[in-house]
């Protein structure tokens, strides 16, 4: 009886350990940016063996705008399938590769490169892993292991353009890009041409902050431009844009001519309030990263293609809070000019 009594007591040791290690698999690193949600609650273990991982560029994951909007798209795979998630900040152009190395070298079903300053150290790390899967936002890399995304920026950056253009009370409105680039210069482009085509007379001021990761440079080039009397600036700077939305809360609050800024990438809104964000230019970015991380999972992921979102695939847009400061007859032009692109009436330019 005592043996028995013995053997039972050892038994129920092991499961409760068993049970202790079960219990402790849901887990989040913040300090590297990794979740990993083990089996998602024992629903299918299958998926929860994916690893998916990201590098920022130099904006940061924290940066209001698309990388956040892709990491969100990560922590939301994460909770749907239980796959593992991490992103690792590039704090420089120089921490692109050794980032993205460091996923492939441990084994990452799928590595995402977010912006189009990452192309070159994707190439690179493609060519000498051609078994590893890659993926890229912004920029299209020729490699059969890269998956590319690529959105119609210019689409959506001139339906925020037709509101400025239509809200403006100075007739002068102006844009801050973050770096030039090809991606940067389609914001640019569409934004104008939106302004034009339905205020001509509106002066349409073009700025360069040269960074994507410095708010106090984006608050002193917005403090320039609103003394110069626009009162709506448009940013598409990453980080360094919520320099212009700090300075246009300072300015509001503190009374004189109402000024505006137009988000961009995200609604906006919902970080700085709708009493400062006239409207907001959404670009799809989470939507992206969880269609092709899940091709991963299911098999379907395929290299070597390039994938284009605009107006008529929903991957650029205006934001729904648009109409808390939007009136009903603007956003009714906003919808007139959004199905004469996409049924190709207007042909909006991209440089």
């Amino acid at each position: 009886m005592k043996k028995v009594f013995k053997l039972s007591l050892v038994m129920l040791l092991a499961f409760t350990v068993v049970l202790a290690g079960c219990g402790n698999n849901n887990t989040k690193n913040a300090a590297n940016g990794e979740t990993n949600a083990g089996t998602n609650g024992g629903t299918n273990a299958a998926k929860s063996d994916f690893k998916f991982g990201m590098v920022t560029d130099i904006g940061g994951v924290n940066d209001k705008s698309f990388n956040q909007s892709a990491w969100e798209a990560l922590q939301a795979l994460d909770k749907e399938t239980g796959a593992s998630v991490k992103y690792l900040q590039s704090k420089s152009n120089a921490d692109y590769e050794p980032n993205l190395n460091q996923f492939v070298k441990d084994g990452y079903n799928l590595t995402w490169g977010i912006g189009f300053d990452l192309g070159d150290a994707i190439k690179k790390v493609a060519g000498e892993n051609p078994n590893a899967n890659l993926a890229i936002i912004d920029s299209v890399v020729d490699a059969p292991n890269v998956a590319s995304v690529t959105f119609s920026e210019n689409e959506g950056s001139f339906l925020v353009g037709v509101v400025a253009g239509l809200t403006t009370k100075t007739n002068k409105v102006a844009f801050i890009g973050g770096m030039e680039s090809p991606v940067i210069k389609r914001f640019e482009v569409g934004f104008k041409a939106g302004v034009a085509a339905v205020n001509p007379e509106a002066k349409v001021t073009i700025t360069y902050a040269g960074a994507y990761d410095k708010p106090d440079t984006g608050k002193s080039l917005a403090a320039t431009l609103y003394n110069d009397g626009n009162d709506i600036i448009f940013p598409a700077a990453g980080a360094t844009g919520n320099g212009v939305f700090n300075e246009a809360k300072s300015r509001n609050k503190a009374g004189g001519a109402k000024v505006w800024v137009i988000g961009v990438d995200k609604d906006q809104s919902i970080e700085f309030g709708t009493d400062v964000t006239l409207t907001s230019m959404i670009k799809r970015v989470d939507e992206a990263v969880m269609k092709v991380s899940k091709e991963v999972i299911d098999g379907t992921f395929k290299g070597g293609t390039t994938t284009v979102l605009g107006l008529k695939d929903n991957g650029v847009g205006i934001s729904d809070t648009s109409k808390v400061n939007v009136s009903e007859e603007i956003l009714a032009k906003v919808e007139d000019f959004k199905k004469q692109i996409i049924d190709g009436t207007i042909t909006v330019p991209a440089e």
